[in-house]
């Protein structure tokens, strides 16, 4: 006798059921017990209410060997699906820990790999929330290779729809290769960890002793590798986090952005810029105080906070127009340029231009920071990275310089002679081939030659004082076209705003090529 309509109903909704109790009750208790949610649970908080569209619900894997075929969960270990978050349509998958540790198998692969594959087919944002052991050993070549559909994927969605990855709990071996492919990774202090070989391992190899954290925990991997993009408190924070930034970023590369709300008024008074460039050259400042100044509401998703804060990147929005900022930060180091601040700022550049996100880049540098460790390290290749992004770039490029503007650092800090599209100077503005004590050593050793004690001091100290005179200033390159304008920094805000408006359908294109060899 064939099931009734209603037997058939009821086999389902046991199925639906069946598939929400995850790897268990005691393994969902275990997963808060360590301060973190469930797959299922991490969706329901991130996305809008009752948004979620799931896919696969009922996929199971197909391995026999090592007593596998008794051990089955549906779904496999991943959540995928749809939803909205801030009414924006995104992919995402999310993966059990409570399911064989979050472990990838072919079918756990096949899901997530399926799912890209509709997020970039109807270009939405993709977002991965990451929480396994790595691949399924049982599984043995079959996990592998679905780790390497995955980074495939990776480099197919680059560029054309924004990446998130989510570290929720552990993400090691071959996992960490697709967080590291996406454009931004959020970390959670405590419960967050990447790593390509776990400390058991070093230790048998190198027979170095390192915890886990240390290794490759939230701390390290925003204050030392750089991996982080944003480290957060806990998991809501994480979301939270992750909704700010997908109200700055567009969906897909075609995308035409829209104004972000703010009641902020272009034309309030920035009266407080007035004074915030001290009169001392050598003198530092915060150059997070004239971002929070000139941006609405002072809202600024900063990007890599702790790593390399000699540059400042992030996310803000000027009457309503949305933009990403590059910013020397004179308060850490002079806001000089080094390896690490090179890499970090060509890579936000590049994101931003893929995405035709307009960039303001505020200059206040004395230069590239000098010493063997930089210079054995590889700072011409690694600075040429931020100069090749500027150049490459075609999205709307507009740049201030606050300050210092010296050497080389003038010219790959967004300079008119890279095709920024507007260059703009503070009066304080210098710009010059270093500052001019060095200056003066070099131009004028011959007259100091010979002069000794006061007589040597009061004379050098005429020259620094008649080399500033004629070129810590701004005026010299506004002569010759370098800059379109000089402005009061209380000016700011709503010149950067009319400029935005101006270059709002600009259209820029190089050489047909298939692409460039950036140095990597």
């Amino acid at each position: 006798m064939s099931e009734t309509q209603e037997e058939k109903r009821n086999y389902l909704n046991e199925l639906r059921l069946k598939s929400t109790y995850l790897g268990g009750e005691d393994r969902v208790h275990k997963q808060h017990d360590l301060g973190k949610y469930t797959a299922r649970e991490r969706i329901q908080r991130l996305l809008d209410p009752d948004t979620f569209i799931e896919f696969d619900k009922f996929v199971s894997h197909k391995c026999h060997q090592f007593g596998m075929e008794k051990k089955k969960f549906l779904g496999d270990g991943v959540v995928t699906g749809l939803g909205e978050i801030n009414g924006q349509k995104v992919a995402l998958y999310s993966q059990d820990f409570t399911c064989w540790g979050g472990a990838l198998g072919a079918a756990h692969a096949q899901k997530i790999c399926k799912i890209m594959d509709y997020a970039l087919r109807n270009r939405v944002p993709i977002i991965g929330i990451s929480d396994s052991g790595g691949a399924r050993i049982q599984e043995g070549v079959e996990s592998l290779g679905g780790y390497a559909e995955i980074f495939y994927r990776n480099v197919k969605c680059s560029g054309v729809i924004p990446q998130i990855s989510l570290i929720m709990g552990p993400c090691a071996g071959g996992a960490v290769y697709s967080p590291a492919i996406t454009d931004f990774v959020f970390m959670v202090e405590g419960t967050s960890y990447m790593f390509v070989t776990g400390p058991e391992v070093i230790k048998t190899v190198t027979h170095e002793e390192v915890t886990k954290e240390d290794l490759g925990g939230a701390k390290t991997h925003s204050e030392v590798s750089g991996i982080a993009s944003v480290t957060c408190k806990n998991e809501d924070d994480c979301f939270e986090r992750v909704r700010e930034l997908l109200g700055f970023i567009p969906p897909h590369n075609f995308f035409k952005a829209e104004k972000k709300w703010t009641s902020d008024s272009v034309l309030r008074e920035n009266s407080k810029l007035k004074n915030m460039i001290p009169d001392n050259p050598k003198k530092p400042y915060d150059m997070r105080d004239i971002i929070t100044e000139i941006i609405d509401d002072g809202n600024f998703l900063e990007i890599q906070k702790d790593y390399a804060k000699n540059i400042i990147i992030g996310f803000s929005s000027i009457g309503g127009i949305k933009l990403g900022i590059v910013a020397n930060q004179p308060a850490h180091l002079a806001g000089v340029l080094d390896i690490d601040s090179s890499v970090k700022a060509a890579r936000f550049v590049r994101f931003c231009d893929a995405f035709d996100i307009p960039i303001l880049t505020l200059v206040d540098v004395p230069g590239f920071l000098p010493g063997t460790h930089q210079e054995f390290g590889g700072i011409i290749k690694h600075g040429s990275k931020l100069l090749y992004a500027f150049s490459e770039a075609t999205t709307p490029l507009i740049t201030i310089i606050t300050r210092k503007a010296y050497g080389g650092a003038y010219d790959v800090m967004a300079s008119k002679h890279i095709r920024a599209d507007v260059n703009l100077a503070y009066p304080s503005g210098e710009i010059a081939v270093m500052g001019a004590e060095g200056a003066v050593n070099i131009v004028f050793r011959k007259d100091l030659v010979g002069l000794e004690g006061k007589d040597l001091e009061e004379k050098r100290a005429d020259l620094v004082s008649s080399y500033e005179k004629e070129f810590a200033n701004p005026y010299k390159a506004a002569e010759l076209g370098y800059l379109d304008n000089i402005i009061l920094p209380e000016e700011t805000r709503g010149i950067v705003y009319k400029y935005l408006c101006s270059l709002k359908n600009k259209k820029h294109y190089f050489p047909n090529k298939k692409h460039g060899n950036i140095q990597l």
